[in-house]
């Protein structure tokens, strides 16, 4: 080879590798400036709070992740999961509803969808892998598990019954505690397989839908409903869902006891006496789908008991040039606050206790810190109210005193959960046996 076409060679040679240097550059400064944001953020949900999930979240198997960052994309609340090290993280685990996308997407198999350790926590149900509690006979299906999403409430109510029919049902007698998702899918189940129930429920049929604003949409994957067929469309409204419902009770003639008022659970012999505040019901099964929500938690202020304090926001087009309070700081109360500042002529201002907007998802938090920003919405902090009167609303902001003109309040702090309730019946907590029940 002649000198000339060796220095080609080398000069082929060197470009080459200096190009491959140059792309290897900036793949690592990106994936090292990827790292730092990532790390930043969960310090900074370490901070508010925002980072623990609270029910269904993704849990890794970090020997086998590859660090390909699909889970960190598909994700349809936004950082939940980010990449530090080449290694997948929980970011903001708040924002975690259980949706299963990542564990859908990742292409090894490193992530799978459960509860974690929640050996010390008191508001997740001690379940068999069937969830029956520690009381034989007696289960608890949808969100009470610690399992959110209409899906795994309708897999809770056909899967129970599914177990319930296949240890023998001839002389079976079902009584579900509450007509939700969970509840009414079970009573389905029951028609379906010939077993004697009755649906309680102290309101309408709907559970915690029934509390939706008016045409939100819910569900987000195709799911089975027994007797009906799969719900494929992907998104349906409240509306809708609830229409859905009051069909499938008519037409499948569901045994519907309304409104009727848990009080008691009673063990017996055969089974149990479930008690009401209109009658007393035997069974040998009794099926808990009550959901979280529990009770609307009240602020114990004068004058909440007037007509305009409401828990609920059902219709916001229905609220137009009116001073309105929103009072929270979670996604019902974010969701309120930007559908009524939406409408002609409304002044919203919202009140939260907390220095920030506390576990909400990625698309609720974008739409409130817009409307803060462009001044539709007026957002008070670490304030509480003191007062409500019939033009007006009297907060405390520190030592400060807040005197606003006010039309109407909704409140959106949170429920009391039934929790003292199960307590009494006997029922135990935390160290749940990981449910069989697929809810990917």
């Amino acid at each position: 080879m002649d000198i000339l076409a060796l220095n080609e060679t080398l000069v082929t040679y060197l470009f080459g590798t200096s190009i491959i240097a140059i792309v290897l550059g900036v793949y690592f400064f990106m994936k090292f400036r990827q790292a730092r944001r990532t790390i930043s953020l969960i310090s900074e949900a370490d901070k508010t709070g925002k980072r623990n999930p609270l029910l269904l979240h993704p849990q890794f198997d970090l020997a086998a992740c590859i660090g390909c960052g699909v889970c960190t994309k598909v994700c349809p609340e936004g950082d939940v999961l980010g990449l530090v090290n080449g290694k997948v993280a929980i970011v903001h685990g708040a924002r975690c509803i259980g949706i299963g996308e990542c564990a859908r997407e990742c292409p090894v198999g490193a992530i799978i969808i459960g509860l974690g350790d929640i050996s010390t926590r008191d508001d997740i149900p001690q379940l068999s892998e069937n969830l029956e509690s520690n009381i034989p006979g007696l289960f608890v299906i949808g969100e009470l598990t610690g399992m959110a999403l209409i899906k795994n409430a309708l897999a809770h109510g056909t899967s129970v019954i599914d177990h319930i029919h296949a240890t023998g049902s001839e002389n079976a007698h079902v009584v579900i505690i509450g007509a939700g998702p969970a509840g009414m899918t079970a009573a389905l189940r029951c028609i379906e397989k010939k077993i004697d129930h009755t649906l309680v429920d102290q309101g309408a049929p709907g559970g915690t839908i029934l509390h939706y604003p008016k045409r939100k949409l819910t569900l987000v994957q195709p799911v089975k409903l027994p007797l009906y067929g799969t719900l494929n469309k992907g998104e349906y409204t409240k509306e809708k869902l609830l229409e859905m419902w009051l069909h499938l009770i008519t037409k499948y003639k569901i045994n519907l006891k309304e409104p009727y008022r848990l009080t008691a659970i009673d063990k017996t012999e055969t089974g149990f006496i479930v008690k009401t505040d209109k009658s007393d019901i035997p069974c040998t099964h009794v099926l808990l789908a009550l959901g979280r929500r529990g009770t609307p938690r009240k602020l114990n202020v004068p004058g909440e008991m007037m007509e305009k304090v409401a828990y609920k926001l059902i219709d916001a087009s229905t609220y137009n040039d009116n001073n309105l309070l929103i009072v929270g700081g979670g996604d019902s109360a974010i969701e309120a606050a930007v559908g009524l500042a939406a409408q002609h002529g409304n002044k919203v201002t919202i009140s939260y206790r907390k220095e920030n907007f506390f576990r909400i998802k990625k698309r609720n938090e974008d739409q409130i810190n817009d409307m803060i920003k462009r001044k539709k919405i007026d957002a008070i902090f670490s304030s509480q109210v003191t007062e409500i009167h019939e033009d007006k609303v009297i907060l405390k902001k520190g030592e400060d005193v807040i005197e606003l003109p006010n039309d109407y309040v909704f409140v959106f702090a949170g429920g009391i959960p039934p929790f003292s309730l199960l307590h009494e019946i006997g029922i135990r907590f935390g160290e749940v046996v990981e449910s069989k029940v697929d809810v990917n």
